[in-house]
């Protein structure tokens, strides 16, 4: 593995910071893709090259010029994507780049059940996996029956809570839909609404060509900013044999290979995990899968040379991960800001997501990035 060529893509993710570290470890020449010099890889130590370029979900087709450009040089031995974006474009171009490196992405077709949280919770549904109750085919209104309010209706790709809406009744829906197209319907998903009174988790997978998993680290996600549903802000790992086992199940259904990350929600009613979606990525909180003992840096390396894939069948309980700025907002925004367990307060085997003493200038590029995507946010809103 010395010397092996490594071109991370995006430089703006926070999970580029751990997995360049591990890289590094395993003696690589790390290199990043960025859009602004205040992208976090870009004022990381850890990166040998750092390069600005066309890096923008804005610009698929420029996006996908640039990898290409930048792979024909022969520099590259892997590359490797942070986000759901980078991810597209590496499975969507695939016969582009794989003639000169290898990708850690799956064929499109694969990918695709993957981004789409309604062929997911096909899959999950056909599989008897458990997930929320979801309408499948709708493309107007009507088509929208037999679920109980309230219900959720958010985009069919995406991360996160980005589009999330929570629907109370069908006037609520019928002043949502207004005025779309049919097709414009069928790129939302329909569900049945889990409270959010229990815990969510997330299981970090690594799956091998012999479709097995490598990796099935589960973490709670005990706090999350916005407060009524979005990123994770603390997380902690736990030992939860049935999200492992229904996550393996689904990756394995839909003949997945390398790195995902799969969220889930356990319903208070049952005390059931369900799958909400599969990010086909590694996880933005990758970090704490190191902490805990688990290595997918070189499981991608493995994998694409064909070697045979380390495997991590255990790993250390109750590690905390922590984004402090948006730990700080949940806590600015939160009514259970006293009440949270484990406390606001508390740092016992915690670990800050972006900071490091030994790479410490990306936590303030974060900080100053977010601060900057916040006023412009706040000054489109009252636009």
């Amino acid at each position: 593995m010395s010397k092996y060529r490594v071109l991370l893509f995006e430089g703006r993710a926070r999970q580029s910071l751990p997995l360049a570290e591990a890289f590094k470890k395993m003696d690589c020449e790390v290199t990043a893709l960025c859009e602004s010099k205040l992208d976090v890889a870009y004022v990381s130590r850890y990166f040998d090259n750092k390069l600005i370029g066309v890096c923008s979900n804005t610009d698929e087709e420029g996006t996908a010029k640039q990898v290409e450009e930048l792979v024909k040089t022969g520099e590259y031995d892997l590359v490797v994507p942070t986000t759901d974006f980078s991810a597209m474009i590496l499975a969507k171009y695939r016969e582009r780049f794989i003639p000169y490196c290898h990708v850690a992405s799956n064929e499109w077709s694969v990918f695709q059940i993957a981004a789409d949280k309604n062929k997911t919770m096909k899959v999950c549904t056909d599989c008897g996996l458990p997930c929320p109750r979801t309408l499948f085919d709708v493309d107007s209104i009507d088509k929208v029956t037999g679920l109980q309010y309230p219900i959720v209706v958010k985009p069919k790709t995406g991360y996160g809570a980005i589009g999330f809406k929570k629907v109370n009744d069908r006037v609520e829906l019928e002043k949502l839909l207004d005025g779309l197209s049919a097709e414009e319907i069928r790129q939302f998903v329909f569900q049945e609404y889990i409270p959010q009174t229990d815990l969510q988790y997330e299981c970090a997978m690594f799956m091998d060509d012999n479709n097995e998993a490598k990796t099935a680290l589960v973490f709670s996600k005990n706090r999350w900013f916005p407060v009524e549903g979005g990123s994770s802000t603390l997380n902690i790992t736990v030992e939860r044999a049935d999200i492992v086992e229904s996550c393996t199940k689904l990756l394995q259904a839909i003949n997945w290979r390398g790195a995902a990350d799969i969220d889930l929600i356990q319903d208070p009613r049952d005390g059931t995990a369900k799958i909400m979606e599969i990010n086909p990525r590694v996880s933005g909180s990758v970090k704490i899968a190191f902490i805990a003992g688990t290595d997918q840096a070189r499981q991608m390396i493995e994998l694409a040379e064909g070697k045979d894939v380390t495997a991590y069948r255990e790993y250390e309980y109750g590690w905390r991960l922590r984004c402090f700025q948006t730990d700080l907002l949940w806590f600015l925004k939160s009514k259970d800001r006293f009440k949270a367990k484990p406390s606001w307060f508390s740092w016992k085997r915690t670990r800050e997501q972006i900071f490091s003493f030994r790479d410490p200038i990306p936590w303030f590029a974060f900080s100053i990035k977010g601060i900057k995507n916040y006023r412009s946010e706040m000054k489109k809103r009252t636009q």
